[in-house]
């Protein structure tokens, strides 16, 4: 028997309208927005949703590492700051280390802190020896060159330098712009939802040039929810 749902196994909901299901998603639309439309209800639509983003944060850590020119930055996600908590240390915080291939892909972690040794941890797995790695001044990239890796450059945000030529972080702190932008029309994240809503926005970056309700599909295809 011919399955009804190509997309969605052992689901109610057909084909056809799981597709506009999928292109409502690739729109960027909330789940009350998409229940509304498609008249399912909100609960089966967030079911929906929540899947599908667990398929994508799957897609996202199977990411090969990086090379070429690779910038680093982390950034805070949450609620506002608490008076007197500023910087690295923001208290209440999710702290978030990105790594951007310039003009390409970015990959997310969320970090327990700025550590030389979480940071580096990370940057030996995901990024090849022969990169040129771009980073600010925090101590935390310190000695990356020790450990292997063939040029490191950095800029001096305390100094107001921001760019010199090549030397800059302008596309992953464009990326922190994005997500930050995307994020806040959710009113808050749950904690326990911030890990996928992160993935999601990466994914949406790194499919910026492309088409992403076929590549939605083209996911769903292979691994159906």
């Amino acid at each position: 028997m011919k399955a009804k749902n190509r997309y969605y196994s052992r689901s109610r909901i057909t084909e056809a309208k799981f597709r506009q299901i999928i292109r409502f998603f690739a729109m960027d639309l909330t789940a009350s927005d998409t229940a509304k439309l498609t008249n399912i209800s909100v609960r089966s639509i967030n079911t929906i949703y929540i899947r599908l983003r667990k398929k994508i944060a799957a897609q996202c850590e199977e990411i090969s590492p990086f090379n070429g020119i690779v910038e680093l930055d982390e950034s805070y996600f949450g609620a506002r700051r608490i008076r007197g908590k500023r910087g690295r240390g923001a208290s209440g915080k999710t702290i978030v280390f990105g790594l951007l291939k310039r003009d390409g892909n970015v990959y997310t972690e969320i970090v327990p802190d700025c550590s030389k040794a979480t940071l580096q941890g990370i940057i030996r797995g995901q990024i090849e020896l022969d990169s040129v790695i771009n980073t600010d001044g925090w101590r935390g990239y310190d000695g990356l060159v020790d450990i292997g890796f063939d040029k490191h450059l950095r800029v001096n945000h305390g100094n107001n330098e921001f760019a010199c030529g090549e030397r800059h972080i302008n596309g992953i702190e464009s990326f922190w712009g994005y997500a930050k932008k995307r994020l806040v029309k959710f009113n808050g994240i749950d904690k326990k939802m911030f890990y996928l809503h992160l993935k999601e926005t990466e994914y949406r970056f790194n499919h910026r040039n492309g088409n992403l309700y076929l590549d939605l599909l083209k996911l769903l295809r292979n691994n159906p929810l």
